[in-house]
């Protein structure tokens, strides 16, 4: 297998585990609330807890694995996702939950943007919104594995044997140690600073160095929070409203998370197409528009067809981008803080976004399905008039004026 397989691989694997842990919280969900006696938006903080130290373990691992490597640093951030997850299934309180998923959100956060900044360095500029859908969809494999067990360990064990499971990526983070060689363009990078010719400079500021770059990074860390407010607002509470509004079991919502998945999938796929075919300003307007429609009309959706096929088509269309954001980010700047501003933005965007699932379990609570799906279809609409500041070539002028502001 060569050196750009290897990366896909590490990151889908990497990726399926962390989508299979975060709809663990949404299986798991009722159960929690049920056994510590808390209220929905209460619940909704697990996510938005899990989400904040996403953030911070994006911006510290991906201020690490810049100046250690890629590979070194993304393996470490898997075992602390590993030993966070676990721990969920030990918690004695909710105090100690929001903890335990605080510490899984550092290691997912870390591992998200480098896995991506692996995915990025290794193939062409002209393939990577296809390699980045590759990667994406793992977030969906993930899902379905997490409805999957779900069905199967609930109903018999409880919700505690559910985050047990989290132990299997420390086997997975062996294994990419033991396989996957740093990446080139780092090595590179490394060399040239010990020939004199670049200057150690690894600083988060440099992400707002300039007006160009900061306004680029503004707007990508936007963007990326709708993504996340998103997919949290749909993916958290849906099962659990379709199971109350729908009369659905546990294994029946199970049914409607795998078809929303797969929906999610092939939209993903599509979309690297589209982002690779058509330029990236035209996919995402695409894609937002058509996800503020189609979320807006779920909300009408009844009957069991009407509610796969909706979840299906609302799956496709605002998920379906989540491909790009990889490619998207590394575009705009250089390697030497690549990993550093892909785990920021994307995984500000998660801290932010997630603070949706409170939101959304408010709404749900005082008013209904279609207030909360027009909220969710006016932020697609934010994101379209943000992605549209976004100039043709912008990237270009960002990195040129980073490199001589970092040779200077």
């Amino acid at each position: 297998m060569d050196y750009r397989k290897k990366t896909v691989v590490a990151s889908v694997a990497g990726l399926t585990l962390e989508g299979m842990d975060i709809m663990f919280i949404s299986f798991a969900m009722s159960m929690i609330i049920s056994e510590f006696h808390i209220d929905l938006a209460t619940g909704g903080l697990i996510s938005s807890i899990t989400n904040l130290g996403m953030l911070a373990g994006g911006v510290l691992f991906g201020i690490l694995a810049d100046k250690f490597g890629r590979v070194r640093v993304f393996t470490y951030t898997v075992l602390l996702f590993a030993l966070g997850t676990a721990l969920t299934g030990i918690a004695n309180n909710i105090d100690q939950v929001y903890v335990f998923r605080f510490i899984a959100g550092l290691g997912a956060g870390g591992e998200y943007g480098i896995g991506m900044t692996l995915v990025a360095e290794a193939w062409p500029k002209n393939k990577q919104g296809r390699a980045s859908s590759y990667v994406s969809v793992g977030a969906q494999y993930g899902v379905i594995l997490a409805a999957l067990l779900s069905a199967m360990i609930l109903p018999a064990f409880g919700w505690r044997a559910l985050f047990f499971v989290g132990i299997v990526p420390v086997i997975f983070a062996f294994i990419v140690r033991k396989n996957l060689k740093e990446s080139p363009e780092w090595v590179r990078l490394g060399k040239n600073k010990q020939d004199g010719s670049k200057k150690d400079k690894m600083k988060l500021a440099q992400l707002f160095e300039t007006p160009q770059t900061a306004m680029t990074t503004v707007g990508l860390a936007i963007m990326a929070t709708v993504q996340i407010a998103g997919y949290n607002g749909l993916m958290i509470w849906l099962p659990s409203m379709l199971q109350q509004s729908q009369g659905l079991s546990v294994s029946s919502s199970a049914i409607w998370t795998i078809s929303t998945a797969v929906g999610m999938m092939i939209g993903m796929l599509t979309f690297g197409q589209f982002m690779d075919r058509l330029g990236a300003k035209r996919a995402y307007g695409i894609f937002l528009l058509a996800s503020a429609c189609a979320v807006f009309l779920y909300s009408y959706a009844t009957g069991s067809a009407g509610v796969l096929i909706g979840g299906a088509v609302v799956g496709f269309f605002s998920n379906g981008m989540f491909a790009g954001y990889g490619a998207l980010i590394s575009s705009f700047y250089p390697v030497q803080i690549r990993s550093t501003a892909t785990n920021t933005i994307f995984n500000f965007g998660r801290a932010l976004g997630g603070l949706s699932p409170i939101l959304v379990g408010y709404i749900l609570q005082h008013y209904n399905m279609t207030t909360a799906m027009i909220y969710l279809a006016v932020l697609y609409c934010l994101s379209f008039v943000v992605m549209l500041s976004l100039k043709k070539g912008q990237q270009n002028r960002t990195i040129k004026i980073m490199n001589a502001v970092e040779s200077n």
